[in-house]
């Protein structure tokens, strides 16, 4: 019996070997910013971009055209989706839209329908932090203050791994406050 048992474990080696070789699955990619600029004139429900914002949202698709991203998200509004709006176009891709009071749902959607894939989120100052959280970000995210457009999280998500954050930032980035 134990002849056997260390020539089955010798022969597994060799698989135990081949499998340890073969490449992991590649990482989910997930990026999430704000809405660029929007008009805050008082009293507009659903604000548009200012020419500030639409700068931002085509620096946007400058810089993630070439990440190739599967999918589109962006939740009901007219500023979200302007922002997203030059990337869809580059990508000859239709936004899909989320709920951004649902950040779990997205999550798994995400999670279930574009593993091994790169998606773009875009959401607002209040909701993309509990984003964050549903793909599991751990660490401590600062909130985003209201004049703060240029933030780009780049949460990389891998089988059996915490997530992991890196915070960028793209088009025109405020100076630091005095």
């Amino acid at each position: 019996m134990k002849n056997w048992l260390l020539s089955l474990a010798l022969g597994l080696l060799p698989l135990i070997a081949l499998a340890a070789a073969l490449p992991a699955a590649p990482p989910t990619v997930v990026y999430l910013v704000r809405h660029g600029e929007k008009d805050i004139t008082p009293g507009l429900a659903d604000p548009l971009l200012t020419t500030a914002g639409e700068a931002r949202a085509q620096a946007l698709a400058d810089r993630l055209t070439r990440e190739r991203p599967a999918a589109l998200f962006t939740t009901d509004t007219r500023r979200t989706r302007a922002t997203l709006a030059p990337l869809a176009q580059a990508l000859h891709l239709t936004p899909l839209t989320y709920s951004a009071k649902e950040p779990a749902a997205l999550a798994t959607r995400i999670g279930q329908e574009y593993a091994g894939q790169t998606v773009v989120v875009v959401g607002h100052s209040n909701t993309l932090l509990p984003l964050l959280a549903a793909l599991g970000v751990r660490e401590a995210v600062a909130d985003i203050p209201d004049d703060e457009y240029s933030n780009l999280y780049k949460v990389t998500l891998r089988d059996g791994k915490p997530a992991k954050l890196e915070v960028s930032h793209y088009g025109k980035h405020l100076e630091a406050k005095l």
